[in-house]
């Protein structure tokens, strides 16, 4: 799928970006992969890192922010496929710095669709979250408002040969700002702070999110918001596993905070049809024969989702024990 092509991942120096293209390198025989992101420092460290160091001569890295529209639309000049993953994504930080989180989540957001368009890129994805669902977050509203973006790109796309599609999953285990890293670090003070014992969350490992993104470019048709399944962690059950018998002290819902997390709601279930490993939400607008993408997509053409079906990490059917959750721990 990516062999001889041009591909740019946008935040291409955090651990998403990282891991997707050494797996790209792995997998795949690319044209070129360019790295376009803000941090120079960021970059020289990752050109001194195994893969790319040894495909630096099929690297490229554009220093650039995604609110910039003119230097986005240089560097995708000749691209084949985008992966969208920057964004300000830490939930306090734009809670607090509301409008910052704005011009780069949704405004840049939509420098990357229209630079894409006019460098002739052919497939987008862009990353999105569970917190994009029954938003009570900026960042969550900021995120939704930027699928929308993505998904409504089809619409006015014209003589254009490019498609737009979103990826929406839960936490990424031991990502940038994860709950099991700072819980590591916490152990060894004797103490583990917990916002609230009833807690849930989603977990998708770094690799399943890379390899969900790939198989969602090969799926797409432009439109979809694809939504893996994925399984749910009680967060005591995190603390237990990293350190067994440590004292817990509850200390309330931070702002912006939900107990559970959705990634779909009960209304997107009149537009999401399931698949054996997956779920789409389909487009609101019309752009192509449902039918047809159920056939094409998987084999068991997939089944539309009952009205009032939500995909709670609550009232999740499959769940990390305690164990499970020490065994992949050890894998971050």
């Amino acid at each position: 799928m990516l062999d001889g092509k041009t591909v740019l991942i946008t935040g291409g120096t955090g651990s998403f970006g990282k891991k997707f293209i050494a797996t790209i390198f792995n997998k795949y025989s690319p044209k070129k992969v360019i790295v376009y992101s803000r941090d120079e420092l960021k970059q020289y460290e990752m050109q001194n890192l195994d893969p790319f160091k040894s495909h630096d001569n099929l690297m490229r890295y554009f220093i650039g922010d995604v609110r910039d529209l003119p230097r986005l639309t240089l560097a995708m000049e000749g691209v084949d496929v985008v992966v969208h993953a920057a964004a300000l994504k830490q939930v306090p930080a734009a809670e607090f710095n509301p409008f910052e989180a704005v011009k780069t989540n949704i405004i840049g957001g939509q420098n990357v669709i229209d630079a894409a368009r006019a460098g002739g890129v052919k497939r987008v994805i862009a990353l999105s979250t569970d917190k994009a669902a029954a938003p009570i977050n900026l960042y969550g509203a900021t995120k939704l408002a930027s699928d929308k973006l993505f998904v409504a790109a089809n619409n006015y796309r014209g003589a254009h040969d490019i498609k737009y599609s979103v990826v929406r999953y839960g936490n990424v285990m031991g990502s940038r700002g994860s709950v099991m890293p700072y819980f590591i670090q916490m152990k060894n003070e004797g103490i583990i702070p917990i916002t609230d014992e009833r807690m849930t969350r989603f977990n998708i490992t770094l690799q399943q999110g890379v390899d969900f993104v790939l198989k969602c470019l090969e799926l797409m048709w432009g439109g979809e918001l694809f939504v893996p399944k994925i399984p749910s962690y009680k967060i005591t059950d995190v603390a237990e596993a990293i350190a067994p018998g440590v004292k817990i002290k509850v200390i309330g819902i931070r702002p912006g905070e939900k107990l559970h997390e959705e990634m779909i709601t009960e209304t997107d279930s009149l537009n999401t049809i399931e698949f054996d490993a997956y779920y789409v939400i389909l487009p609101s607008t019309k752009l192509w024969d449902i039918d047809e993408f159920r056939i094409r997509t998987n084999p068991n053409k997939g089944k539309y989702c009952e009205f009032g079906f939500k995909y709670n990490s609550g009232t999740n059917t499959e769940w990390l024990t305690i164990e499970k959750i020490r065994e992949l721990i050890k894998t971050m």
